[in-house]
């Protein structure tokens, strides 16, 4: 038997067995809903609003805030503002005749990344309850009841939730958060989910952390050392959000690259936190270390050793592999795979992860955020 072709066989199975286990353990507690003992509540709400050069949506994420269902008597609204176009007068004019919710605006001379900014914004949050969502992203009305329902439960200090649509028709990244959200259900039955989501996550006000100032995935960082002092932070798929999202290759990578980035960088600094916590660090982590940071160079081995072995064996013939991988990537960012489109998600994720990698490696790793027209115009 032809040595590559064990090789590659035995680098698909290596890097598949995490997966399979993963599905086995699902398939044993088949996870339903929140795992919180949710209870119908009313705290105060602070709901921070990150902005930069929102001129063009922010009137529409606002006449979103106040369509939620909840008492808005209850409810502030923290703008901490970078832009340099009309985005904070925007807000003023806006909120120039409202009793309520209450405006609390915070106006940065100078961009310094979000997370600063974030900071600045949670330690102006006066209320119960803190809720961060981004400008380009929509929140059902009943998302604060649902997130506060989970937040009754005293174990429970930190909520986030579902995409339960993409923006801009993206199946890609449709069928990867369809498989996300299951991975984090089975999380936060588990113990406690790791990763949490800018458009929509919600925490208690004691439990609030300072972020790292350099942080690229401040949402989820937040969320880990909120679990690492000792209380459980959700998913529920009951609170649900829609962000906007590309399909094509080239288009989605800066998104999901500096995504990526910010994950792997968090885990590496976190990486004490493995085998404590309970299944957080026994499970939860450990399965986030192999599919964010060993699986995506495991997946490169493979398929290098893959077309090797098939040319080793069929001649000029071999080269149908990498040929059949060009394909499967041309049709899954075409939105074309049918059932195996979420197959392709994965990938899709796989390829930005590894990139991220190899970013961080060489100190390519940037903590502001740029605004994407084409999305904007999807969330309009």
């Amino acid at each position: 038997m032809d040595l590559l072709a064990v090789a590659a066989a035995s680098l698909l199975l290596v890097t598949a067995v995490p997966y399979l286990c993963y599905l086995a353990l699902y398939a044993w507690i088949r996870p339903q809903g929140s795992p919180a003992d949710k209870r119908p509540a009313e705290p105060t709400v602070s709901i921070v609003l990150p902005t930069y050069n929102e001129e063009r949506i922010v009137e529409t994420k606002l006449d979103d805030l106040l369509e939620l269902d909840y008492p808005m008597e209850k409810v502030e609204l923290v703008v901490v503002d970078s832009s340099t176009d009309d985005t904070r007068t925007i807000v003023r004019e806006y909120f120039a005749d409202l009793t309520a919710p209450e405006l609390v605006m915070l106006e940065e001379d100078e961009r310094r990344g979000l997370a600063p900014a974030l900071n600045d914004a949670y330690d102006a949050a006066s209320n119960e309850v803190v809720v961060k969502t981004d400008c380009d992203s929509k929140l059902s009305p009943d998302v604060l009841r649902e997130a506060v329902a989970n937040l009754a439960d005293d174990d429970v200090a930190a909520v986030t939730g579902r995409n339960a649509e993409v923006l801009g028709g993206s199946e890609v990244e449709s069928g990867y958060r369809g498989v996300q959200s299951h991975i984090q259900q089975l999380e936060s039955h588990l113990d406690s989910t790791l990763i949490f989501h800018g458009p929509f996550c919600a925490f208690e006000n004691d439990a609030l952390l300072p972020i790292d100032p350099n942080s690229l995935a401040d949402d989820t960082e937040l969320a880990l050392k909120i679990r690492r002092q000792g209380e459980r932070v959700v998913f529920d798929p009951a609170v649900t959000y829609m962000e906007a999202s590309h399909s094509e290759f080239v288009k989605r990578r800066k998104q999901k690259d500096r995504r990526g980035m910010g994950l792997i960088r968090l885990l590496v600094q976190h990486r004490d936190a493995l085998g404590k916590y309970g299944n957080y660090g026994r499970v939860v982590l450990p399965f986030n270390w192999w599919f964010m940071i060993v699986s995506p160079w495991l997946l490169v081995a493979t398929l290098a050793v893959g077309t090797a072995a098939a040319v080793s064996l069929f001649g000029g013939g071999g080269l149908a592999a990498p040929v059949a991988v060009g394909g499967f990537v041309y049709l899954g960012q075409k939105d074309l795979l049918g059932p195996v489109q979420a197959l392709y998600s994965i990938f899709d994720t796989q390829v930005s992860l590894l990139r991220a990698s190899i970013a961080l490696v060489v100190g390519d790793a940037d903590g502001t955020w740029d605004v994407d027209a084409e999305l904007r115009e999807a969330f309009k």
